[in-house]
């Protein structure tokens, strides 16, 4: 039999603080890598990283292949080195490997995450869309063995303008997949402009509940919110998948960086660094009193 796997125990404050640790680990990578990380939308969504590793999933860093593990779909594809840290932060590999070989030819720790290279990434993604796709088949696959998991996936709002989103939103409708659960990073960002500019994506939830769907707002960078989200999911063997959509600022936490369009991607040098590190540390002060 397999191992039974338990959710970590973690408070609103000790999540809040593992957030800032996520951030600030992001911006020291950036300061040492020598090419452009992505960094807005890496800042945008790592209080859903840290929800989800540090708080709402069953994953065991010591048993990869446990079947009632929880599965993890990373569609957003700019956020894998967040993705990398938070996993580093839960105990599946060291934050220094990530560091010493990010972005390497032969790294494990590649732009985008590959399930060959690096044990813990269930899927390779990185092509916009994807994401929902695969994580439906996945859920279907579960419900369909009995099995009791659920099955989450990360997405940008920019690419829900995908079309093969929404036929992935109409299947886990009509096959009954309350063991779905999609997160939404709303920066409301493109790598070049807002995303209401491209792709008009309101009245935005109201399309979600349209297909079918369970339908959480939240604040996404507020733990409380986010926390109180998760649990109120439904049963992973009701009938109706979920999505959290979550309202978010591209470039989270550093003031230069944020709703800065310059900073879809970016490099630190020392003086920036410096400064990042500095607004970062000013605003945790600040949410703290």
């Amino acid at each position: 039999m397999p191992k039974t796997i338990t959710r970590p125990e973690a408070s609103v404050a000790e999540l809040e603080d593992l957030s800032y640790e996520l951030r600030e680990k992001l911006l020291l990578l950036c300061g040492e890598y020598d090419g452009a990380v992505h960094i807005g939308g890496d800042l945008s969504s790592a209080d859903i990283f840290t929800l989800l590793f540090e708080y709402g999933m069953h994953v065991d860093p010591d048993d990869l292949w446990n079947p009632e593990r929880d599965r993890f779909v990373l569609s957003k594809g700019h956020a894998a080195v967040c993705m990398y840290i938070a996993m580093a932060m839960r105990g599946f590999f060291e934050y220094d490997d990530i560091v010493r070989t990010y972005g390497r030819l032969d790294s494990a720790y590649g732009m985008h995450p590959c399930k060959v290279q690096l044990p813990g990434v269930e899927v390779s993604t990185g092509s916009l869309g994807h994401g929902l796709p695969l994580a439906t088949g996945m859920a279907l696959h579960a419900r369909r063995n009995g099995m009791d998991h659920r099955v989450f996936t990360l997405m940008g709002d920019g690419e829900t303008g995908e079309g093969s989103v929404w036929e992935s939103a109409l299947a886990a409708h009509s096959n009954d997949l309350g063991n779905l659960v999609a997160f939404i990073d709303r920066n409301r960002q493109l790598m070049t402009s807002f995303s209401e500019e491209r792709v008009r994506l309101e009245p935005y939830p109201d399309k979600w509940r349209a297909f079918g769907w369970n339908v959480i707002e939240v604040d996404g960078h507020n733990m409380a919110e986010l926390v109180t989200a998760f649990d109120s999911l439904p049963d992973p063997n009701s009938s109706v998948p979920t999505v959290v959509i979550c309202d978010t600022v591209k470039g989270k936490g550093v003031d230069f960086m944020e709703r800065n369009l310059g900073w879809h991607a970016g490099s630190l040098n020392e003086k920036d660094l410096q400064r990042a590190l500095s607004s970062l540390a000013e605003g945790r002060k600040a949410a703290r009193s």
